[in-house]
């Protein structure tokens, strides 16, 4: 699996590749997904104002939002050639992390884990779906060693 990584807007702290390839390649493992071949994921940082525009383009949401998933794969579907997009937005990343009083490295890694989930198929509309999603994010993390973030403090 390469991991290509764009960053679109200024103010975003560096280190984060290694962060962001070590969070899909344990998402990877810990989904249990099956690679078939040569894989590629686009981890793309940006700001609010670009995400409000794709948000607002592809959801038909006018408001920026943390993460964006674009799959190019059916779910649950075999992994290999253009997995997909994660599109990260730093405003609202920064906030949400702020917000909940935790770090921000294990918010972007919760988030990055979470887009790359929505790109091989889960997704969180029905409360089993979201409940299955929520579990797995929570394993991954915790392999990463971050608590987990559906935890009632």
């Amino acid at each position: 699996m390469s991991i290509a990584f764009a960053i679109n807007a200024d103010g975003w702290p560096e280190g984060l590749e290694p962060i962001a390839e070590r969070a899909i390649r344990e998402a990877l493992k810990q989904s249990e997904a099956e690679v078939a071949g040569v894989a590629e994921v686009s981890v793309v940082l940006t700001d609010d104002a670009e995400q409000r525009e794709l948000n607002r383009q592809w959801r038909g949401i006018d408001k920026s939002t943390n993460v964006l998933s674009f799959p190019q794969l059916e779910p649950f579907a075999l992994v290999e050639g253009l997995v997909g997009d994660i599109i990260l937005a730093r405003e609202t990343l920064e906030r949400e992390a702020e917000e909940m009083g935790i770090g921000f490295n294990d918010h972007f890694t919760h988030l990055v884990v979470h887009g790359f989930l929505h790109l091989l198929g889960y997704d969180h509309i029905e409360d089993e779906d979201a409940e299955e999603m929520e579990g797995l994010e929570t394993k991954i993390l915790a392999t990463l060693g971050i608590a987990d973030p559906y935890a009632d403090d």
